[in-house]
């Protein structure tokens, strides 16, 4: 199938409620430009650099995603563009992405990263440390940050039951965050969760992100 066709295609399961994330990373320019012409607008990169050379060659009115691990010394490069970050995974991080805004003058959009999945391998705050993180100090001198919801990836297995249970373990503290008083920083809009192989899970269980790459692009070039 072509990009249109499959953008048309996901586009027939998706609610308006949910907005789709086209994974861009490893895909050339030429790839991009032709979901761009089929209308699609937010693209999502784990790499800074590769990010940045894309906000370079593309048109300005994409929403460009960092939707991968995030180093502090890297911010810098993002800060003046990035339309939203979905990795915050630690105070060190969040407070350089609050430095950084501060020399961009803009309010940084970003969710807080959460380790739902049983796989050592990836980032994120425990349910625990948000709430910790929730009621400490540190939003005080963040004026440049804006936390917009939650991002979680579950972990890479058949077992559906599974999926469904980190996802929705994901959702409940969501809802969870939203009925507490938050410090101004705070809006809890979205939830970033699914991807190629589970967005339909997390599309019943209340998804209002989709990362997806392969089912868009087809298979990544890795060369």
């Amino acid at each position: 199938m072509t990009i249109h066709e499959n953008l048309t295609d996901l586009a027939k399961n998706l609610p308006d409620s949910c907005t789709l994330i086209a994974v861009s990373k490893t895909q050339p320019v030429e790839k991009i430009l032709e979901a761009y012409g089929c209308g699609q607008r937010a693209f999502g990169e784990n790499k800074v650099q590769e990010l940045v050379s894309k906000y370079e060659a593309l048109p300005k009115d994409i929403f460009w995603h960092m939707i991968g691990h995030l180093q502090t010394n890297k911010v810098k490069y993002i800060a003046p563009f990035v339309s939203l970050i979905h990795s915050i995974d630690s105070l060190k991080l969040l407070e350089e992405i609050n430095k950084q805004g501060l020399k961009a003058n803009r309010v940084i959009p970003c969710l807080l990263q959460i380790h739902i999945a049983e796989e050592e391998a990836k980032f994120g705050f425990s349910e625990q440390e948000v709430i910790e993180f929730l009621s400490s100090s540190t939003w005080n001198n963040t004026k440049n940050i804006q936390i917009k919801g939650l991002m979680g990836m579950a972990t890479l297995s058949e077992n559906e039951d599974q999926v469904r249970r980190e996802f929705r373990s994901l959702k409940t503290l969501f809802e969870k965050l939203k009925s507490r008083s938050l410090p101004d920083q705070f809006k809890m809009q979205e939830l970033s969760m699914g991807m190629s192989g589970d967005f339909k899970i997390a599309l019943e269980e209340g998804s209002t992100m989709i990362r997806v790459g392969a089912s868009i692009f087809g298979k990544r070039n890795y060369s």
